[in-house]
């Protein structure tokens, strides 16, 4: 079965990149700017000689216009279970999103065993992060300040100094942290 073309995205995603506004092309079509809103927010769908005048103002042929890609949506919304596993042991780093090139920002759950931590050698990367722990408790060290925290406390901090993670309880220890741009 053929995808469907949603008209009003794709002329939003022609026009702009043709850098027009949408005044821009009302003047040059001839088609008034509340109808190309509409049209572009798929509240009304344009005739077929409606849409040629748009589209001669931008200007693109018909047959060009659908038969370009559609552009493709990323993720937005992510279920527990399609959180990726980065690190899995005593310390468990679910990963919010694809991670990789070009990414910015990290967003992890982290999970930490009884004792766990994340290791002797203390950590340093060049960015900076922050966190909240949701449950349990969660000794953080951060150059030479030291600090157990508790379900709704929170911490942010230069990673490039050094730092290490400790779970202090015999409960598991839960937090989200955000790191810029990702550390690993």
């Amino acid at each position: 079965m053929p995808q469907e073309i949603d008209i009003g995205t794709r002329l939003r995603q022609v026009r702009r990149a043709s850098g027009l506004s949408q005044r821009d092309l009302s003047k040059r079509s001839g088609v008034t700017n509340a109808m190309i809103s509409l049209i572009e927010n798929d509240r009304t769908n344009p005739s077929v000689g409606r849409l040629k005048r748009i589209l001669d103002g931008i200007p693109i042929s018909m047959s060009d216009f659908f038969a370009l890609e559609n552009e493709p949506q990323r993720q937005v919304f992510f279920q527990a279970d399609e959180l990726k596993e980065i690190a899995d042991g005593r310390v468990s780093y679910l990963q919010v999103g694809p991670g990789g090139a070009g990414q910015t920002l990290q967003i992890l759950r982290e999970r930490y065993r009884p004792g766990a931590d994340t290791g002797k050698a203390m950590l340093r990367h060049n960015s900076e992060e922050g966190g909240i722990v949701i449950k349990g408790r969660l000794e953080l060290t951060v150059g030479k300040q030291k600090r157990v925290l508790g379900p709704g406390d929170a911490y942010y901090f230069d990673s490039r100094l050094p730092h290490r993670f400790r779970n202090v309880s015999d409960d598991e220890c839960e937090v989200v942290s955000a790191c810029t741009p990702p550390s690993f």
